[in-house]
């Protein structure tokens, strides 16, 4: 026979919608067999009355034909062969009377009494667990609603643990009523075999016994397809026999096993620490639902993570449903006022957020080191756990005092040979440690004792203070920081202007800005320091790459956050292995004037590469641009010296212009005037006057120039 399908046991204490769905589909089961074996129990009820009823008729036939002698009849009365032919068929039907009046008694007690055990036994005593395990089960709901609205303020230890109690007893009722119903479950799916195949088999039994007389050859049939029966009957009773062992033996050891998981806390710690390495987990919590402007609810809801959604589901649905993406989410624990161990989970857009309850500390820290774990992508990996053993491990050895880093880089450090020049700047990190970074130390790279910046403040800068005092003085104020100059409008004019969305993950001062590896080193404290302080909420902005600067915005305001100028970016490179971290060192000037380096680490979507890449480009372009003002302005100046140069021929020219005038004009006055005609007309020179004049008026210039 096929195999037998089985409620699973070992999930009764988990109770999750998957099982209550599973055993939705058994109780379904159940009642289609209850069903079934009402109408069936009918048939076969009609069988054994009609079987009687055959077994009375036919000893009434017999009875009646023994009585044809004395019937007294008009005519033809006196036929003796009618008679012992009569009587002879009355001895027949009456020994044929005794036979059904046996067939009778042997369905009754080998096709009524099995069917009829099973409708009302065993099929009355599912109903009863049944009622028994909903009963337990609405107890257990009344006793961990009652427990969860325990208040936060008001914190009596004898309402707590009168609550701990009440926890515990329903969950011990409903886990050990819920087990006693699924074994019955289970039994019944052998029970239903034989309880079909028994009266069947005692049917055709007392059917061919009643036959066999006058059918051996079909008797013979018979026989060995119900011998066949009858052995596939003792074997599925023996199997039944055997699972229904291992059963008892399994709810005895799951009772002796369970018994401290039903207290909703362990009162232990130390017994079950937090396991930090999951990578999915399911259960059920509590989510907060907002029903007015100022209230909300809560609902308890079985939830799971699945790849890297978080979803939900109900007790009645057969599937879950999606509450939210966890890539790239920020988890962290939340204060409520009316309840405890409560985290909050914030989309990586910032548009959701889901406040959810747990039912301890424990549970609490396990699902916000899971949803983490899932954030960062590691159930990706093929070993996601051992992957994320290492992640934790690494940021717990992160943070580790600055002596055991010294003794480390210590033991590497050449005794006889001298220190090895620093190396060259690096476009990614995360890599091997390079032969510059295995003999600098922890204080050659970072400043020592130096805090780490997880949120974004704008540095307070000279530029910052002069525009703050422009606003004063024109009597307007930005309450975001920011000046009513023409920064954006250079901004627009820039010929790159590349957008990014980044995630903002902390800053810190640091020391040694010409070493490749020192955003490695920075990248490493600051994940290490989120990792140990549970800080996982990341503001995030839009990065504006311009020729100009590198702008924050707020992609809600469009308030320019941070603004650094190109020109103090030092270098900038992205993660080794995760190519959506990267940094970058910026030279600032303090309030005193002094000079120091800060390194900025943040997320991106894309790929950290492209972002470097484009800030590279932007300086290129910004020092081809710086290069070709230069050559514009040095071209303005040569054009300029021309134009001077120019003016200065045209004025030279003008000057002897004048000067040949000049000498015109004293030539012309050194001759006498022409003698008036006497008519009172001027005489008229000839061709030749003329000529001989400007002759003249030659020779009275150079002659004038020499005197001169």
């Amino acid at each position: 026979m096929p195999g037998i399908e089985k409620l699973p046991i070992e999930e009764t204490l988990e109770d999750s919608p998957q099982t209550r769905s599973l055993l939705g589909v058994f109780e379904e089961d159940t009642a289609a067999i209850s069903n079934y074996c009402t109408q069936l129990y009918q048939a076969m009820h009609r069988i054994y009355d009609a079987q009687n009823e055959l077994s009375a008729a036919t000893h009434l036939t017999s009875r009646l034909l023994k009585e044809y002698d004395k019937q007294r009849f008009p005519l033809g009365g006196d036929d003796e062969v009618m008679s012992s032919t009569l009587q002879q068929f009355a001895k027949v039907i009456d020994e044929l009377s005794s036979c059904h009046a046996v067939l009778s008694t042997q369905l009754a007690d080998a096709m009524m009494f099995p069917i009829s055990q099973f409708k009302e036994r065993d099929l009355k005593e599912i109903l009863t667990l049944k009622e028994v395990f909903q009963i337990a089960s609405d107890d257990h709901d009344t006793a961990i609603n009652r427990y969860s609205r325990l208040s936060k303020r008001r914190d009596n230890d004898k309402l707590r643990a009168e609550a701990v109690e009440d926890v515990y007893t329903s969950r011990k009722k409903q886990h050990q009523t819920m087990m006693h119903y699924f074994c019955s479950l289970n039994t019944l799916q052998y029970k239903k075999k034989t309880a079909l195949l028994e009266p069947l088999l005692g049917y055709m039994q007392a059917q061919i016994s009643f036959f066999k007389l006058g059918s051996e050859n079909l008797t013979q049939q018979w026989e060995e397809f119900l011998g066949t029966i009858g052995t596939s009957v003792q074997n599925v009773r023996r199997e039944m026999e055997e699972e229904i062992g291992q059963m008892q033996q399994t709810i005895q050891d799951m009772e002796r096993s369970c018994d401290p998981l039903y207290a909703p806390c362990d009162p232990d710690p130390a017994h079950s620490p937090v396991c930090r390495n999951l990578t999915q987990k399911q259960g059920y919590l509590y989510i907060r639902n907002k029903t007015g402007l100022v209230s909300s609810s809560w609902e308890r809801q079985y939830f799971f993570t699945q790849g890297g959604n978080l979803m939900q589901q109900g007790r009645g649905e057969v599937a879950g449903g999606l509450v939210t993406d966890l890539d790239n989410c920020s988890v962290m624990a939340v204060d409520s006022d009316d309840r405890r161990f409560c985290f909050q989970v914030t989309s990586f857009d910032g548009k959701k957020v889901v406040t959810l309850q747990a039912e301890s500390r424990k549970d609490c820290e396990e699902w916000i080191s899971t949803i983490n774990n899932i954030s960062k992508r590691i159930y990706l990996s093929e070993n996601a756990e051992e992957l994320a053993a290492r992640v934790n491990q690494s940021a717990l050895e992160a943070v580790t005092p600055s002596p055991s880093f010294q003794q480390r880089h210590e033991s590497m450090r050449p005794s006889s040979k001298g220190r090895v020049g620093r190396a060259g700047s690096i476009s990614s990190v995360g890599s091997e440690p390079s032969p510059a970074l295995s003999v600098l130390s922890l204080d050659a790279l970072v400043a020592p004792e130096t805090p780490i910046q997880f949120d974004i403040i704008s540095p307070v800068s000279e530029e910052n203070s002069a525009q703050s005092k422009a606003a004063a003085q024109s009597g307007r104020s930005n309450p975001f920081g920011e000046s009513g100059d023409s920064t954006s409008e250079d901004s627009e004019d820039s010929i790159l202007h590349q957008l990014f969305i980044v995630r903002f993950l902390g800053s810190m001062e640091v020391k040694n800005t010409e070493s490749g590896d020192v955003i490695s080193e920075t990248m490493r404290q600051i994940l290490a320091a989120r990792a140990i302080h549970n800080i996982f909420r990341m503001t995030e902005s839009h990065l504006l790459v311009t020729c100009d600067c590198l702008k924050l915005i707020d992609p809600q305001t469009q308030v320019t956050r941070l603004r650094f100028p190109l020109s103090t970016v030092i270098q900038c490179s992205s993660h080794q292995d995760n190519k959506r971290l990267f940094g970058f060192v910026l030279q600032q000037t303090g309030g005193r004037g002094e000079s120091r380096a800060v390194c900025y680490i943040f997320e991106s979507n894309d790929d950290g590469e492209k972002i470097c890449d484009s800030v590279g480009l932007a300086k290129q372009i910004a020092f081809h641009s710086e290069m070709d003002r230069k050559a514009s302005e040095k071209r303005k100046e040569q054009d300029k010296a021309k134009e001077k140069q120019q003016e200065e021929l045209s004025k030279q020219r003008q000057i002897e212009k004048d000067l040949e005038e000049q000498s015109r004009l004293i030539a012309a006055s050194s001759r006498p005037a022409n003698p008036p005609a006497p008519d009172g007309q001027f005489l008229v020179l000839s061709n030749s006057q003329s000529e001989e004049s400007d002759a003249g008026g030659e020779e009275g210039k150079k002659k004038g120039e020499s005197e001169a």
